[in-house]
């Protein structure tokens, strides 16, 4: 009986934590470039029940064990593995704004390969991200919607101080004569990548990308004025919710019924009249 409480528990609480996944994943449904997050949920290991028989096998030195039958397995409640974004291309949308770029996937030579704008924050600290949602900041920066620096391909911090410039489809920033090529990085295996605050990304080591511009077979396109939209599906999103509540109140029952059945085991089981 104590596992079921287990078992009840165990799936509330993966339940609980798959539905605060899908509720942020609908708060940064208009967030630009935002990657949904992707749950997986795992049974824990299952127990192979067995039983002692009468029968009795004779090992060495007159000692006897008794023998084992297997009965088959029992499941002992799920957990929530792990979290994954999915890194699929949201849809492009025209804003106008000049400061606004949109990075679109062209050819990638990896199934799990991805495309990223490369940004510093005040510390130094390089990260990845795909939300071109930038601004001039009042040092004449090209900076993020958060703060972060936007970085030329040699991790440069680039200051363009106006809003006055023009960028090509391969990225390059045109601005009073010169020319400053975007920092676009490319990984062949984006779920390597650990998903910070702000929809940033970084390796966990720490180590640099390397630059899409170098990578055999890698193409992409930036279009200025654009914005590339979340990949969040709300209505299916919405629905998980749903199904997801429902799970959860499924187990909760499930976790009232051992209560009842605990609570006549001690109190009214083999209770004298």
């Amino acid at each position: 009986m104590l596992r079921g409480y287990n078992t009840a528990a165990a799936g509330m609480i993966s339940q609980q934590r798959r539905q605060d996944v899908l509720s942020n994943n609908l708060a940064n449904a208009l967030t630009p470039g935002y990657k949904a997050d992707q749950t997986t949920l795992r049974a824990f290991p299952e127990l192979l029940i067995q039983r002692q028989s009468a029968e009795q096998i004779p090992v060495q030195h007159s000692v006897k064990i008794p023998s084992n039958k297997l009965l088959g397995s029992i499941n002992t409640g799920v957990y929530m593995q792990e979290t994954i974004p999915s890194f699929e291309q949201g849809d492009v949308q025209q804003t106008g704004m000049n400061t606004d770029v949109a990075l679109w996937n062209g050819q990638l030579p990896d199934e799990n390969g991805f495309l990223f704008f490369t940004v510093q924050n005040e510390n130094g600290e390089t990260s990845y991200t795909r939300n071109g949602n930038f601004t001039i900041d009042e040092q004449g920066y090209l900076v993020t919607n958060s703060g972060y620096y936007v970085l030329d391909e040699n991790q440069n911090r680039i200051q363009p101080n106006h809003d006055q410039f023009s960028v090509t489809k391969d990225g390059q920033i045109r601005v009073d004569g010169n020319t400053i090529p975007l920092g676009i990085t490319y990984h062949p295996n984006a779920t390597e990548l650990t998903k910070g605050n702000n929809d940033l990304y970084q390796l966990e080591n720490g180590q640099a990308i390397e630059n899409a511009r170098n990578v055999a077979g890698v193409t992409f396109e930036v279009q200025q004025g654009m914005l590339e939209r979340s990949n969040v599906d709300t209505a299916a999103t919405m629905t998980s919710m749903m199904q997801t509540f429902r799970n959860f109140e499924m187990n909760q029952q499930v976790l009232k019924a051992f209560d009842q059945s605990m609570d006549i085991a001690v109190n009214q089981i083999g209770k004298l009249r």
